[in-house]
């Protein structure tokens, strides 16, 4: 056993980790060893609920029995087989996911590694509807698709395409109204990306009708209409997808984050005229699709679908909603988003005091920007993880000034 690891202070893996680790992300809060459900734990043993879950990665929590048959019984047959075979998880998660999304029979599915890569298989797709007067592909301001290039021409913040410019051209960005999307879509357009909700940017509700007029506008115009699911798909939303919640069809998706549990996967979901655009040899992905990734995206689909978690998420959601407006705290402006993606709008620009404060309380909830606060818990979680959160949130709140003043109803 290499008692040496185990055995570092917390300076120690500071240390190691400024001197080893690519300068692309900040110091982390904490050096975290095991977990359990919606809990986790430190190297000094200390317990967090964690209500981030990876970044809505881990949909059923921390090692979950299913995740972990699922793992054990399918790396110790096939891990890996390339692109060039095909093997049973692989196709039954393709047509799950062509079930669940509403893709149906004409669907297609692409299986990559990561939201990021699901996003330039979107962005390739919508350069195969473009044409010599069919140029432009639309995206929202203050959007976030990943930080490859394709997907980051995709996202509408400039402050973090500046260091790379010059961005891949044809993209632009338009703000998140009816009005701008009735002036922009027209058959110049060959694509729309969305997200349903806005999730990097602090939990943004796209406004009412939105996704029901962007519908109406790409099919009048042979436009398509792309969502990134990456964040409120799988569950999250308190449907399988956000755009359920409008009751329309997209022409494609993308997918990634909570689909497997922690197992790195993505998918591109292509709907009718779309999936005949790809050909063969235009796309390609070596570990995209292996047994391992997809037999454990079958798992917890599976578990998520039997256990009844997208209706949990939804009535979990609410729950919160509601123990966090009866908080009555002075911070708390707004509280945004479905299911169980939830943003609070903040009336001082502390998110970041206030997560710091919700860490030492022992709660992990993340500061999407100064003045949003982001929670993604697993969806698992239950009236327990519920009380918890509120008892440590409270603390955290207290902690920055701004305590609980709960309503008295007479």
């Amino acid at each position: 056993m290499n008692t040496e690891v185990t055995a570092q202070t917390t300076t120690d893996w500071v240390d190691t980790f400024n001197e080893s680790m690519m300068r692309t992300m900040g110091q982390p809060l904490a050096l975290l060893t095991h977990g359990r459900g919606a809990f986790v734990w430190d190297e000094n043993e200390k317990e967090y609920l964690d209500f981030l879950a990876g970044i809505a990665v881990n949909s059923l929590g921390h090692a979950h029995p299913v995740v972990i048959e699922a793992v054990t019984r399918q790396i110790s047959t096939l891990a890996h087989v390339s692109n060039y075979f095909s093997t049973k998880p692989q196709l039954e998660l393709a047509e799950r996911l062509k079930r669940i999304t509403g893709a149906g029979a004409e669907g297609r599915v692409y299986f990559c590694n990561s939201g990021a890569e699901a996003n330039e298989a979107a962005f390739k797709l919508a350069r195969l509807n473009s044409s010599a007067t069919r140029t432009k592909i639309v995206s929202l301001k203050n959007s976030f698709h990943g930080r490859t290039m394709g997907a980051l021409a995709l996202t509408g913040k400039s402050e973090m395409q500046a260091p790379f410019l010059p961005m891949p051209a044809g993209v632009m960005h338009i703000d998140s109204t009816v009005e701008a999307l009735e002036s922009t879509i027209n058959d110049t357009v060959a694509a729309l990306f969305l997200e349903p909700i806005k999730g990097e940017a602090g939990v943004i509700d796209l406004p009412e009708g939105y996704l029901a007029r962007a519908r109406e506008l790409t099919e009048e115009h042979g436009v398509l209409l792309i969502l990134d699911e990456i964040q409120t798909g799988v569950g999250r939303t308190g449907r399988w997808f956000g755009y359920q919640h409008a009751g329309i069809s997209p022409d494609a998706v993308t997918l990634a984050k909570g689909m497997a549990g922690g197992i790195p996967i993505g998918a591109l979901v292509t709907f009718g005229r779309a999936s005949e655009l790809f050909q063969r040899g235009m796309h390609g992905s070596t570990f995209g699709g292996n047994p391992l990734a997809t037999a454990t995206a079958n798992a917890v689909l599976d578990e998520i679908e039997t256990a009844g978690l997208v209706g949990n998420a939804e009535r979990k959601g609410h729950l919160l909603s509601e123990r966090i407006a009866a908080l009555n705290s002075p911070l708390i402006d707004e509280i945004r988003g479905k299911g169980l993606l939830i943003g609070l709008g903040l009336t001082e620009p502390i998110a970041l005091k206030l997560a710091a404060a919700a860490l030492d309380a022992g709660l992990i909830i993340n500061a999407a920007n100064e003045s949003s606060i982001r929670m993604a818990p697993p969806l698992i979680i239950r009236d327990l993880e519920v009380d918890v959160f509120i008892t440590r949130f409270s603390a955290a709140l207290t902690a920055v000034g701004y305590p609980p003043n709960p309503l008295v109803v007479e």
